[in-house]
């Protein structure tokens, strides 16, 4: 517990530091942060079924087109207890359609010794919205991941609906396909209700089709809260 703490603070630290770098453009710079009862990415487990915080901090150009920033997320994977990365993209609107093209570096901290502690991801999202309606199309891919996993690549389809001002559901289905790990398809639906404009709530069901999956890969229902400024 104490030794996440420390790296939580650490993160903390991190992200303290953007503020200072935002002085002179403020207004360019938003903040979120949360919690959740498990961390799931691409429908698995990186806390192995237990809560985690999260950070980050994002910049934003004038226009709204390139963005990057700092975050961090507690993890439970090769002995490290948190994650840090440093991201950045661009945000292109063409034909009616939403583009987010988005390279992120990743590293996982006070991994165990000769432990491959470090990789890039890179993603590419399609978003739609009509009325209350939404939908996004998503590819992601690494080239060589964290720990023993090597290259991996994600499909995603969501779609979602905007019930009133403050409540929405979604839901979403993806394939994940790993060269030295078990390939799977993973999906989540859930609502999410906006408590103020800085505070949201999130209930979600997460499943894999894996067999016999373990704490990993196991069905999950998450509940999680974020903060934004």
């Amino acid at each position: 517990m104490l030794r996440t703490l420390t790296t939580v603070a650490a993160a903390t630290a991190l992200l303290a530091l953007a503020p200072a770098a935002a002085a002179q453009d403020a207004d360019n710079w938003s903040f979120a942060f949360g919690a959740a009862t498990d961390n799931r990415s691409k429908e698995a487990s990186k806390t192995n079924g237990d809560p985690f915080v999260w950070g980050e901090a994002e910049w934003e150009s004038d226009d709204g087109l390139f963005y990057a920033g700092p975050s961090f997320e507690t993890i439970d994977s090769s002995g490290s207890d948190l994650e840090v990365a440093l991201s950045g993209g661009v945000r292109p609107q063409f034909a009616g359609f939403d583009f987010d093209l988005n390279v992120k570096h990743k590293w996982q901290v006070d991994a165990n010794p000769g432990t491959d502690d470090d990789s890039w991801e890179f993603t590419a999202d399609m978003k739609r919205s009509i009325g209350p309606a939404s939908g996004r199309l998503r590819v992601q891919h690494s080239p060589d991941s964290t720990g023993s996993s090597r290259a991996w690549t994600w499909y995603e389809a969501r779609v979602g609906w905007d019930f009133t001002d403050k409540l929405s559901g979604s839901a979403a289905i993806g394939r994940r396909e790993q060269e030295t790990s078990v390939d799977y398809t993973g999906y989540n639906i859930g609502v999410s209700y906006a408590l103020t404009r800085a505070v949201e709530l999130d209930l979600r069901w997460h499943g894999t089709d894996v067999e016999n999956p373990g704490e990993q890969y196991a069905d999950a229902l998450v509940a999680g809260i974020s903060f934004a400024f």
